[in-house]
């Protein structure tokens, strides 16, 4: 941690000003800054500086290359102080200490050279892990949602903000709250789902970690972002208000309500032709004056110059400047460029009004005196940094624990799985004996690590090949690329299975950036089919005869076809990170049980348009259509190896089959009890689905509004109890407002979103009721203790 001693910081005009007493609010300690400050001081104070971009090896944001060859030299840049410094260890591998020694210094030099002796506020990429060299790669978000754990998610990001506060970082640029609507988008993987709710609980539960650690959570990506068309990167997204309000918007109140996320960036999307950065409705209207954010704004990588550059609304960096502080954008990110001199000069010609410059600048000095950043003897150098690790068994306990609890196991014809002991195993496929499989996009070493391969990889990360030879004995043959079209090596794998008792076939993504993966930012697909020839490569083992589990290390799903049917068990695992080989070793061996369920639907046809399980009457199979998008897999599936019986569930005090009343402005509670009858130890997830019978506008047939992952030893029960407000039953209305509608509805205890164990049906009654971002947000749950033997 940062330490703060009593006194002056060195270089302080003045030693008793307001701004450095710690008595006084956060904001009135800005308000008094902001009053002294010249309009090159304020306007330094909104941007950030990205030391070393430009030799990062090919990029690792759009068009950094084209942004970033014109900066300014360093001492030119801090002259008048400095807002951000963009990821000091994201951009190459750099040891720890040496990187943590190295950044103190530049904070030193920064506040050297501007009369306040304010340092910057340091911000790093963290959605898989601290993007750092030798930091835990963590499972991506994708596997955050299919563990269906909030509590495990929040250890996870308390670990990263504490790696990051340690080395002198304040700001994480996570959780990704975009709601996959299109599987082909190449962001997927970031994504923790197709549902608001999932993503919305997840979400906040991944921000109150960070801000527990002192890291300042940033909400990416606001809004629209994954609502592209045909699932295209920056493309144009087209909805209405309902899709918006019901499906794009519900994350983000849930991070910022639930979980205290102190910063938002906005998206790269144009929302019916409003490019997010330019947009007031959303930044100020919404989300400042609706929903009372007082946190910081900040751009997307490069997301002001867009305006000008992308979407064609300003016709120069002036005007995208103004356009931005405008809608509500405080800090440019990664680097200077629109908020920078000639902003200065338009200001002082009348262009843009100083008072939206002050308006962003009281704000970001705000979250800089929250952070201690404006203390008096504010240290730059952290404590113990001679000791800083980011990597250790702690952090890899969860890690594991995660990854665990996220592979999906979707298939399991004649109980193949778990592998039998002894068995003759053959483990054929481009990614069955490939490390980097395991990881997403952001994470450090495909991210970064990948353009520097003269250097180690900085962490350990067993093979799906190294793994399973701790429990087995393996041959390999690769058979194909992930991409690449050679047939040759598939001959090889064919001979492997023919001799094997069962075969494993590992095919999936390769995670990169802007076309260098099949999966990640950039890397959109023109239809849901197996990349290059993996597809003919299982196609081959199949027809050995041989029994065949198809393992899946993917950051999208991928429509399978009649794979899936004629594989005798099919394991999905969304890029599980660096101890992903060493969990699904555990699941194939049976030293674990599965329990992960889907984020996502795995679509039954590669080329028919996604659609996810949010879909109205007529967005599913009916009459007047040829092309039927029912799912091969739905959203929530997933098996497991051990015996969970469920009981009937029903309302708390309602007779069974009636249709209990549940007034507009209250509660009902349901409950539910789960035993395990077997002997294997496992866990399963409770899901809680509405269905609304008739309602003013089209409806989900069926959307999530609770769940519970219940974990049961041999012979446990545990009761579970869902208790839901009506506030959860909400949906924009016809006059695009917020209601409760009265009605009939049902309230499904499901396995999977397809899977129904018991209905309970309910009547709403009473006057209809708007509401709004106060509204009860989440289902309260309650897991007793585990019994013996049902209650």
């Amino acid at each position: 941690m940062t330490t703060q001693t009593t006194g002056a910081a060195t270089g302080t005009p003045e030693l008793d000003a307001p701004w450095r007493d710690t008595r006084l609010a956060p904001a009135e300690r800005a308000a008094a800054l902001v009053a002294v400050m010249t309009l090159e001081e304020k306007i330094a104070q909104l941007v950030g500086v990205w030391v070393g971009a430009d030799a990062s090896g090919g990029g690792v944001a759009p068009h950094q290359a084209d942004l970033t060859q014109d900066v300014p030299p360093w001492d030119t840049l801090v002259q008048h102080g400095l807002g951000q410094l963009t990821r000091p260890f994201g951009t190459v591998p750099v040891d720890p200490v040496s990187g943590a020694r190295s950044l103190a210094a530049s904070q030193e030099q920064i506040m050297a050279a501007s009369r306040f002796s304010i340092p910057a506020q340091v911000h790093e990429e963290c959605l898989a892990g601290f993007a750092a060299w030798q930091a835990t790669a963590y499972p991506v978000p994708l596997s955050w949602g299919a563990s269906f754990d909030p509590e495990l998610v929040a250890e996870m990001s308390r670990q990263i903000g504490t790696s990051m506060r340690a080395a002198g970082v304040h700001q994480g640029l996570a959780p990704v709250l975009d709601v996959t609507r299109d599987y082909r988008w190449g962001r997927t993987e970031e994504t923790i789902g197709e549902d608001p709710y999932l993503v919305g609980t997840v979400g906040a539960a991944y921000v109150r970690g960070l801000e527990d650690a002192g890291v300042v959570a940033t909400l990416k990506h606001f809004a629209g972002y994954s609502a592209s068309r045909s699932g295209r990167n920056l493309a144009p997204a087209s909805m209405g208000p309902r899709e918006l309000g019901d499906v794009i918007l519900p994350p983000f109140e849930m991070a910022l309500r639930l979980g205290g996320a102190r910063s938002v960036m906005h998206s790269y999307a144009e929302v019916d032709g409003v490019p997010a950065a330019a947009d007031e409705g959303l930044l100020t209207a919404l989300l400042r004056e609706t929903w009372g954010f007082d946190g910081t704004v900040v751009a997307d990588y490069f997301g002001v110059k867009f305006l000008e550059t992308l979407h064609k609304v300003a016709a120069g960096p002036t005007e995208a400047a103004h356009l931005a502080l405008r809608a509500g954008v405080d800090v440019e990110l990664p680097t200077v460029d629109a908020y920078g001199p000639a902003l200065v000069e338009a200001v002082r010609r009348g262009e843009v009004p100083e008072a939206l410059v002050d308006r962003a600048l009281d704000r970001v000095l705000t979250q800089k005196a929250e952070l201690g950043l404006l203390d008096p003897g504010w240290q730059a150098l952290p404590e113990d940094v001679d000791t800083l690790t980011l990597d250790d068994a702690e952090r890899q306990d969860v890690a594991l624990r995660l990854a665990r609890e996220a592979v999906v196991l979707l298939t399991n014809q004649d109980s193949t799985l778990p592998l039998t002991p002894g068995a003759r195993v053959a483990l054929v496929g481009p990614l069955a004996d490939q490390p980097m499989a395991m990881l997403g996009c952001y994470s450090f070493p495909a991210h970064v690590g990948v353009h520097h391969p003269d250097h180690a990889v900085g962490i350990d990360i067993p093979s799906a090949r190294a793994a399973l030879a701790e429990h087995h004995d393996v041959t390999y043959a690769r058979g194909c690329d992930v991409s690449d079209p050679d047939r040759s090596g598939i001959a090889e794998a064919v001979e492997r299975a023919r001799d094997a008792d069962v075969c494993v076939v590992a095919v999936g993504d390769r995670a990169g950036l802007f076309g260098r993966g099949t999966s990640g930012e950039g890397c959109d697909a023109t239809d849901l089919r197996l990349p290059g020839v993996q597809a003919e490569l299982v196609e081959a083992v199949l027809a050995t005869g041989t029994p065949v589990v198809l393992l899946l290390l993917t950051g999208r799903p991928y429509a399978l076809g009649h794979l899936a049917d004629e594989a005798a068990a099919v394991v999905q695992a969304f890029f599980p990170g660096q101890l992903g080989g060493v969990a699904l070793a555990e699941i194939l061996t049976g030293a674990v049980s599965p329990s992960g369920r889907l984020p996502v639907s795995i679509p039954s046809d590669p080329g028919s348009q996604p659609g996810t399980y949010l879909s109205a009457p007529l967005g599913r199979r009916s009459s007047v259509s040829s092309v039927d998008p029912t799912p091969a897999f739905p959203f929530g599936h997933g098996l497991g190896y051990a015996s969970i019986s469920w009981g009937e569930a029903g309302v708390v005090g309602a007779e069974p089959g009636d249709r209990a009343v549940w007034p507009v402005d209250g509660e009902v509670t349901v409950e539910v009890t789960l035993e395990n009858t077997g002997d294997v130890a496992g866990a399963d997830v409770v899901q809680l689905y509405l269905h609304d019978h008739v309602a003013q506008v089209t409806r989900p047939v069926v959307r999530l509004v609770g769940y519970a992952r219940v974990a049961l030893e041999p012979g446990e029960s545990r009761r579970v109890t869902f208790t839901v407000h009506a506030d959860l039953t909400s949906f924009v209305g016809l006059a695009g407002h917020r209601v409760v509608e009265p009605g009939d509805v049902d309230l499904l205890v499901s396995r999977a979103s397809d899977q129904v164990s018991t209905t309970i049906p309910l009547r709403l009654v009473g006057d209809e009721r708007t509401v709004d971002h106060t509204r009860r947000l989440v289902t309260e749950v309650g897991v007793d203790a585990p019994g013996r033997g049902r209650p």
